[in-house]
């Protein structure tokens, strides 16, 4: 069951993004093609051995970068709907939430839950309400308060990615030796590195451009 609530979760950043891009056809292409290639590979248990060197890891997080580095150059500004991009950062909360069960599971460490170090929970949480104050004040916020916030936003989710890597089993481990981030490689769980955090990232960056 939970893994169908992470497919669906993933799903429904696919198309908050895909609407926040003033629905570029491209990005959608992409982002069913990606999701496609990485789930049949992770599926078939190919990131989960972690004794091959360098790290198979790397082979999904690499070219996730390289592809978000390119869908942000293709992203027009001028496109793009910044309600939809706040709405991006509602799945911040399910994420949060499904953490929290695979910590339970013993496949992520607390370090990475509202228990720990994780605090993107508020992130999630203030969308929701950012977002309901949009539709329903239907007043613009100020210029100064999207910034810190996405600023804030970006800061939170940079420091859970740092533990989420320093909590995996890799070379570079240096958290969580008792009970270490191995959901991450696995399916449907490698669609978080490899396309909800990118998305969130890009969703705050291009909303601190749009501004």
């Amino acid at each position: 069951m939970l893994q169908y609530l992470f497919i669906a979760t993933t799903l429904l950043s696919l198309i908050l993004f895909y609407q926040a891009t003033g629905k570029n056809k491209r990005v959608l292409v992409f982002s069913i093609l990606w999701l496609l290639l990485i789930g049949v590979i992770a599926y078939n248990g190919y990131f989960e051995n972690t004794e091959i060197k360098p790290p198979r890891f790397i082979f999904a997080i690499i070219p996730s970068i390289l592809a978000f580095a390119w869908i942000y150059k293709i992203v027009r500004l001028n496109k793009i709907k910044p309600k939809f991009l706040v709405a991006v950062h509602i799945v911040r909360i399910p994420v949060e939430l499904i953490l929290f069960q695979l910590f339970l599971q013993k496949k992520v460490p607390i370090l990475m839950t509202f228990k720990g170090w994780n605090f993107d929970i508020i992130m999630g949480i203030s969308a929701l309400i950012i977002l309901l104050y949009l539709l329903y004040a239907k007043k613009n916020l100020s210029r100064s308060f999207i910034l810190s916030w996405n600023i804030l936003g970006l800061l939170f989710l940079t420091t859970i990615v740092f533990i989420a890597i320093l909590s995996s089993p890799l070379p570079i481990q240096q958290l969580a030796f008792d009970q270490p981030n191995i959901a991450v490689l696995q399916f449907p769980y490698i669609y978080l590195p490899t396309y909800i955090v990118p998305v969130v990232y890009l969703s705050h960056t291009l909303a601190i451009q749009k501004n």
